[in-house]
């Protein structure tokens, strides 16, 4: 998720990011907190392809938000974790939609209050059932 902010905030090329996180912060310790090793490959393939379908997850998400609301409300952390877990929904079949909402509602958690959470939860719900 933090690749993805990044890329929303400045629109750093996506090798860029990945020889960043690859090189200083999967596995690393940054300020005092140790970073957990993380699948590479899956890694990889989540930033890559979220950067490469952006469009259709955007689409995705938008269809998926209340009448009235726009993708351009909701905070940059809040779409990055939004693309993130659509798709992994879309093009992710080796993972469950069950997984995939549990771990992003988790995620939630540590940008956003319990009411941002459930809002996840329900989209993301709806997503998994258009895709799957």
């Amino acid at each position: 998720m933090q690749a993805l902010y990044q890329r929303e905030m400045g629109g750093d090329p996506v090798a860029k990011l990945l020889h960043e996180f690859h090189a200083h912060r999967l596995g690393q310790e940054i300020e005092g907190a140790d970073y957990a090793e993380a699948d590479g490959a899956f890694f990889d393939d989540l930033v890559t392809g979220v950067a490469a379908r952006q469009d259709e997850l955007d689409a995705l998400i938008s269809a998926a938000l209340a009448t009235g609301w726009a993708i351009d409300r909701l905070d940059k952390p809040m779409r990055a974790l939004l693309r993130a877990a659509c798709f992994e929904l879309l093009a992710r079949p080796d993972v469950t939609a069950a997984t995939v909402i549990d771990e992003y509602v988790d995620v939630s958690h540590a940008f956003h209050a319990e009411k941002d959470a459930k809002f996840v939860n329900g989209l993301l719900d709806t997503v998994a059932r258009k895709l799957r």
